[in-house]
């Protein structure tokens, strides 16, 4: 019995599953969107339940990972919409932490200027418009092509495309401004 089926079943272990495969991949981009990795928590938290409650609406199996995706971009969108008390009390935990696997293999120096490369880059990622971060986490982050990501957000290739060239034209700016960007 496949994970999908065991769900709709009502399985709680099948959930726990589905979590376990999809929560690490979710939570990044989530943080990534929200820039507050509590908010992204509650964000992924409230996906893994919508999605648990209406399975049912998933028709293709094959489309999990675009549906669960497709989830957490309107919790995201959402949680952007609506006020909270981090605007009161800003920089929470948004910071995300670099991926143990890839830095293992290099030594301690390569290791630290990685993670700084990747908190700098993820800080600039952060600081665009919340209409640029979503496209560029999905387009680099989640290697969605042009007419996925339009699909996904039912918006235009096009505007896409715009969004893309304006986000990428930004980080520029951004990494240029502290000398870290190569070229």
């Amino acid at each position: 019995m496949n994970i999908i089926t065991r769900i709709q079943s009502g399985d709680e272990t099948a959930l726990r599953l589905l979590m376990d495969e999809y929560g690490n991949l979710l939570l990044r981009t989530a943080c990534l969107l929200l820039k507050d990795r509590q908010t992204a928590e509650e964000a992924v938290q409230d996906t893994f339940i919508q999605a648990y409650a209406k399975i049912g609406q998933l028709h293709d199996p094959a489309k999990l990972k675009p549906w669960l995706l497709r989830i957490v971009l309107n919790r995201c969108r959402m949680r952007q919409r609506t006020w909270s008390w981090r605007h009161i009390f800003p920089g929470g935990d948004a910071l995300l932490r670099a991926d143990e696997e890839s830095a293992s293999s290099a030594g301690a120096e390569e290791r630290v200027i990685a993670q700084w490369n990747n908190l700098r880059l993820t800080e600039a990622v952060q600081s665009l418009k919340y209409l640029y971060r979503e496209c560029v986490t999905l387009y680099y982050f989640h290697e969605l092509s042009v007419q996925e990501i339009s699909a996904q957000l039912e918006i235009p290739e096009n505007t896409i495309k715009s969004r893309l060239a304006r986000g990428r034209a930004l980080l520029k700016k951004e990494l240029e401004k502290e000398d870290v960007y190569d070229g």
